[in-house]
Formats: C-alpha cells, sequence, structure tokens
C-alpha cells in the first residue's frame, strides 16, 4: 500500500477544514485542506488494481474502489491529527467517464466497472452511428459518439452482461459514473445523483438544459430510471453515514478534470489548464454560452457553483496516453526501474536524437480522434539509445498538449469567442491572422499545470516551448481535489464567493519559452510527419488484437472506430 501524508502535526489540527475525495484511474487519496489558505494539511492515498481481461479492456473493482475511499478518509484524519469538528465539508472528485451499474436492493455492482480509457465498445458505437445522425448528437450533447462515454459503455453492458439487462428490466439496476457510486454509498444509499460535469460526460445529457435528454437516451437504448439526478457542483449531496467524518456534509462534486480548472481558478474566459495524469486533460473556459468544435475538441459543462448559479463550459482536448507512456517503459520495455528516473534520464541528452513517439496504444484522442492509428517510433538509428526514447516519449506528451491547444485556439478564433472577450487577462493581444503552426497558441497568455507528471522541469520546459507561452505551475498541485473542496465550502458558506479561491492561487514556478519560433516549427513538422505514420495501421473491418474473445469466437468482423468523422472531421486536418 502507498500513502502520501499531508503536514506533520504535533498537535490537533484546529484551523477550518475542507476534505475533498479524490478518486482517480490508478489511487484514491483523500486530503484536507486549510480553508483560509488552501494548502493541504493532511492527506492519505492508496492505490487500486487496475483488470485487463483482454487486451484493450480495463476494469475496476467499485467495491474495492469504495473501501480505499473509506480508508483514506479514516487515515488522513489520523495521521492530521484532526479534530473532525473543524471539517465542514467534504467535496468529491472523480475519474469520469468510468461506468458502474449496481443493484439498488442489495447495494453489490452487477459487474466491475468499465473504465474510461477502455475500447470494448467499438462495434456499439458503429451501430449507433447507423441510428442517429453524429452531427445531431453533437449538436445536443457536444460529444461524438465514442467509446469515451459512459452512455455506450452502459449500452455494452446491456447487451453482454446478463445481470444487468436483467436488472434493468426488473427497475432494480442503478447507473451512474464514480461519483455517484460514492455518493450513493458513503451517504448511506440514499441519494442517486451526479453532477453536471459527469453527467455531460455519458453522452446522454443535453448540453443546453443541464438535463437528460429524451433523444439521446432513446438513440442508445438506455431505460431513463437508471439514471440519476443531475445536480450543480455545489449543493447538497447528503451526509456522511460512516468513517470519523459520520455527519458531515457532502457538498460539492465534479468531474476530476473540471475540478482542477477550478482548482487551479481558471474561472475567465480564455484560461486554460493542463493535467498530467494517466492521460492528459487540457481545458479552457469559454464562458456561458457552448462552443462547439470544428477540430476534434468536445464541449463540456466546467462547471455550476451551486443550484441557481450560472454554468459555464469548456472546450477539452482529452489525450489517453501520457503518463501512461511512462508506466510502458517502465512495465513493459524496463528501460527504467521508477517513474522519477525519467527525468534525469532524459536530460542526459540535449535532444531525442531526432526519435519521435507517437503513443497511439489505443488509437488518438483529440484532436484527431483515430482509432485506426497505433503505437509508433520512427527516426531510429545505430546511434538511438535508450536515453533517446526516454526524452522522445516525454516529448510526445508535450506534442500531444500543444496540438490541443492549437485547435483550440482555431475553434475560440472561429466562434467569436476571443474577440468578444475583449482580451481579457488570459487573452493574447495577437490577431487572430498571426496563429499558424509556428506560433500555435497566439490566443492565450499562459497556461497553468497539475498532475503528477508537472513536478517534471523538464517536461514542463519542454511544453512551454512547443506551446510559445509561459507554463505555470503552482504551490499546490493537488488542484483536482482543491476544486473539488472549494465546490463543497462555497455549497456550505466556508467560502464566500468562486472569485475567493483567486487569492489563495500561488505560483511555485514559471517556465518560460526557450527555443525560436523557426525551431518550434521544425520540430512540430517532425512530429506530423511522424502522426502521419501511426494512421491507418487498423486497416477498415480488420479485427485487432483489441477484439474480445467473445467477437473472435463469433468471427464476427468490426469496422474501424474512425472517431474523427464523429468528431467533426478533425482528423488529421491540422
Amino acid at each position: 500500500m502507498a500513502s502520501s501524508d499531508g503536514a506533520d502535526a504535533t498537535s490537533p489540527v484546529a484551523a477550518t477544514l475542507v476534505g475533498a475525495l479524490d478518486q482517480g484511474t490508478t489511487s484514491t487519496r483523500f486530503i484536507l485542506f486549510d480553508a483560509a489558505t488552501g494548502a493541504p494539511v493532511a492527506s492519505h492515498q492508496v492505490p487500486h488494481e487496475q483488470i485487463y481481461p483482454h487486451p484493450g479492456w480495463v476494469e475496476h473493482d467499485p467495491l474495492r474502489i469504495l473501501e480505499c475511499a473509506e480508508q483514506c478518509i479514516n487515515e488522513a484524519v489520523a495521521k492530521g491529527g484532526v479534530d473532525v469538528a473543524t471539517v465542514k465539508a467534504i467535496g468529491i472528485t472523480n475519474q469520469r467517464e468510468t461506468t458502474v451499474v449496481w443493484d439498488k436492493t442489495t447495494g453489490r455492482p452487477l459487474c466491475n466497472a468499465i473504465v474510461w480509457l477502455d475500447t470494448r465498445t467499438r462495434s456499439t458505437c458503429e451501430t449507433l452511428r447507423e441510428r442517429i445522425d453524429v452531427e445531431r448528437v453533437k449538436s445536443l450533447c457536444g460529444l461524438p459518439i465514442s467509446t469515451y462515454f459512459a452512455g455506450v459503455k452502459l449500452r455494452w453492458l446491456m447487451d453482454h452482461r446478463p445481470a444487468v439487462k436483467q436488472a434493468l428490466e426488473a427497475g432494480t439496476a442503478l447507473f451512474g459514473t464514480i461519483d455517484t457510486w460514492l455518493v450513493w454509498n458513503l451517504g448511506g444509499r440514499t441519494t442517486h445523483a451526479t453532477d453536471v460535469t459527469n453527467a455531460g460526460r455519458t453522452m446522454l445529457m443535453d448540453i443546453h438544459t443541464l438535463d437528460w435528454n429524451d433523444e439521446l437516451i432513446a438513440a442508445v437504448g438506455i431505460p431513463r430510471s437508471c439514471l440519476p439526478t443531475i445536480r450543480s457542483c455545489a449543493e447538497s449531496y447528503g451526509e456522511m453515514a460512516g468513517t470519523v467524518l459520520k455527519g458531515v456534509p457532502i457538498s460539492g462534486v465534479v468531474g476530476d478534470q473540471q475540478a482542477a480548472l477550478v482548482g487551479q481558478s481558471c474561472l475567465r474566459v480564455g484560461e486554460a489548464k493542463s493535467t498530467y495524469g494517466t492521460g492528459c486533460f487540457l481545458i479552457v473556459n469559454t464562458g456561458g454560452t457552448p462552443v462547439f468544435s470544428s477540430k476534434g475538441l468536445l464541449t463540456t459543462p466546467a462547471y455550476k457553483l451551486g443550484p441557481t448559479a450560472p454554468a459555464v463550459y469548456a472546450l477539452e482536448g482529452s489525450i489517453a496516453i501520457a503518463g501512461a507512456a511512462i508506466s510502458w517503459l517502465k512495465d513493459n520495455l524496463h528501460l527504467i526501474h521508477t517513474a522519477h528516473e525519467v527525468e534525469g534520464l532524459a536530460s542526459s541528452v540535449e535532444d531525442a536524437g531526432d526519435v519521435y513517439f507517437v503513443p497511439a496504444f489505443s488509437g488518438l484522442f483529440a484532436p484527431r480522434w483515430r482509432q485506426d492509428a497505433r503505437g509508433t517510433i520512427v527516426g531510429l538509428t545505430q546511434y538511438t539509445k535508450a536515453v533517446h526514447i526516454v526524452r522522445a516519449t516525454l516529448e510526445s506528451i508535450a506534442f500531444q498538449v500543444m496540438e490541443v491547444l492549437h485547435a483550440v485556439g482555431e475553434d475560440l478564433h472561429s466562434s467569436g469567442v476571443l474577440a468578444v472577450s475583449g482580451g481579457g487577462d488570459a487573452l493574447a493581444s495577437d490577431s487572430a491572422d498571426s496563429f499558424s503552426s509556428s506560433d500555435t497558441t497566439s490566443f492565450i497568455r499562459e497556461v497553468r499545470v497539475d498532475g503528477g507528471a508537472s513536478v517534471n522541469n523538464l517536461l514542463m520546459q519542454m511544453q512551454a516551448d512547443l506551446v510559445g507561452a509561459p507554463v505555470l505551475r503552482p504551490v499546490v498541485v493537488e488542484t483536482t481535489a482543491l476544486g473539488a473542496a472549494f465546490a463543497a465550502g462555497l455549497a456550505v458558506g466556508v467560502f464566500d464567493s468562486a472569485e475567493s479561491l483567486r487569492e489563495k492561487w500561488c505560483l511555485d514556478r514559471r517556465f518560460s519559452p526557450q527555443i525560436t519560433p523557426a525551431e518550434r516549427a521544425r520540430r512540430i513538422g517532425k512530429w506530423e510527419m511522424a502522426v502521419q505514420r501511426s494512421l491507418g495501421w487498423i486497416e477498415q473491418g480488420e479485427r485487432d488484437a483489441e477484439d474480445s474473445e467473445e467477437e473472435r469466437e463469433k468471427g464476427a468482423g468490426e469496422s474501424v472506430d474512425t472517431l474523427d468523422e464523429a468528431a467533426g472531421g478533425g482528423g488529421d486536418d491540422q
């Protein structure tokens, strides 16, 4: 078991505290924050098992996740010497899209949870494209038809897990993403609810009304009775029914990436944050009106901080493989022993030796949405050493984020958001005419970063170089948990306004671009060449290593999940 501790305490903590349960892809942690400063004072973290039944399939045990959550809460309070009376609220933030179905009479999951990056639902997506227009789907929910989203995963479970189908028909099944599962259990099985940020990742919620959409529900074929109530990010979800924090309000729920946006105080149009975890997620605040992307990005609720508060929207680019590529170096290639070695090894050479790595292990997500792509390393020569591949792996993360920012900039320019915003704090003064592949982010002054890999100074410098704008890392990098804690505290009156969070954001280090525009353009050009070589590896109708054993036994062919079409033709038009 791994754990991370907050500040050591020799006497009980007496400050007003707000807590956040951060349930992620590989671990769960609970952090208590000082409401006055935003600083963490106690924490505990526990990893959980990744279950891989077949290539491309990823599952989690929902009961184990619940156990980890309760353990983290109890241990953090104990290690911090916390007086439980000082804890005023708890927020929950979670890996989005990961899908759980359980029986409301027994409280037990009907199967393992299907994780967000699982790709088993490709044929389900193909079937859906035959029955509903993909552009209609985007106009309703802001999303393409993709293996990524929870509604498609639920449909797959209905079709392939008899226990789920039977419970849905009997009316005893409840569906939810991880936030809903945790709220239901931690609150004493009384509240079946989710928030707008998580509901917005199901492909079933109307992006305009922030309620379930009957047309989408009918198209996917989901019984509405199993769906949770949609609420704001900052309101009562009940009280803790157990653990040492029994009776403390659960008053905030925010999907992990949107929580990081709040935790980074990106509360104005054009402000952006990039979170580096298993995947990498870049979100840019677009204000009170949804902006629909023509570049393969997702239109998503950013936050709604109260039942009567206005909804704020964002454009998001989701990258499937970021930190997971580092894990691949360690676990599959054995080029490193621990992730901490990466920065030192990559820094031991001046560059990657003209090696480029496209980590398309399960296709490419935003902005290309190409499920036919596969991982590719190009530029190898007899000069190439393991350290060059390690450095190219770090660079691949930065290149993918750069691509997403490029796409966001084009969407914001074409939508008129930048012109309407009139040069706010985060907006650059450059005209749209100055936007080019050599100046990919002329619309933005800075990018705020967080997540585990953000502590890698070399990666952050690479990111600044490729983005062409400063990268800012805060003192408190646990911004996902901080955002959830802030939403919870806002709901119970610990904080008086959203803007008060900006006062608590403190800079740790600023990374400024150190390469010329010409060198940036050269590197981006080489990256594009590498990406082109990764595309089309899985041909139309070809069954690949990610097809299930069941599909192989049936001998059923399956067409490629050409998500670039569903995402508005973004493809490789970059």
